[in-house]
């Protein structure tokens, strides 16, 4: 059923969006199906599974770490990762900057922002943003390179709260680009919305969308 389910989902997706397929948890035979329907995207939340699954599958597949990353698992991914989604302090955007320089990388990276009603998402708030980009630290990074901005909205029924936590997430876009990245065109991404809300996410401005269960089925529990 994947090829099925991602003919689906792509049709929703319209041109200039990113789709990632979420594959953690999945077994190598399912990203590998989801390869074979043409997709090169695919997004991980473990350091080690995802190195496994980059040794296992072919090397034209773009690898998107999404999930809180430990800085003692930052250097299992840095010599292949095309995008960090998750850099949710000034401290972890430093070590991949650190861990980057020995592989002689430039590694693209999101800031991740807490837009979600749960104290359980991580996430920086503007105030740090501003904080970590008017930084010397921030200055002397020459291996990591911000693209754009992730945020993970409340997981709820209510819709209207969710769109109103991605329009939340665009505008921390918008004040960015214009104080920090103002002709920087790398500066373009908005990577919000999943199986569940993705097509509000593109209604508010997603250009990268996550979605995992609606491609590979409910994630089996480990």
């Amino acid at each position: 059923m994947i090829k099925e389910n991602l003919e689906k989902i792509r049709a929703t997706v319209p041109e200039g969006v990113t789709l990632v397929a979420v594959s953690k948890t999945k077994p190598v035979s399912d990203v590998q199906e989801a390869y074979d329907a043409g997709q090169r995207i695919f997004g991980e939340n473990h350091a080690l599974e995802m190195r496994d699954k980059h040794e296992a599958l072919p090397t034209d597949i773009q690898w998107h770490f999404i999930g809180h990353l430990q800085t003692n698992k930052i250097k299992y991914i840095i010599p292949f990762v095309t995008l960090i989604h998750s850099i949710d302090t000034a401290n972890l955007l430093e070590a991949v900057n650190k861990e980057a320089q020995k592989h002689h990388r430039v590694v693209d990276c999101l800031l991740q922002f807490h837009i979600a009603q749960e104290e359980t998402k991580f996430g920086l708030d503007l105030e740090e943003a501003r904080e970590l980009l008017e930084s010397d630290a921030f200055r002397q990074m020459e291996h990591v390179r911000l693209c754009g901005v992730m945020g993970m909205a409340t997981f709820t029924d209510d819709m209207e709260e969710v769109r109103k936590e991605f329009r939340h997430l665009k505008s921390i876009f918008n004040t960015l680009k214009n104080d920090y990245f103002a002709g920087q065109a790398q500066f373009k991404e908005i990577s919000m919305g999943m199986s569940d809300d993705y097509p509000i996410a593109i209604e508010e401005g997603a250009t990268m969308v996550r979605v995992g269960s609606k491609i590979f089925g409910i994630r089996s529990k480990k």
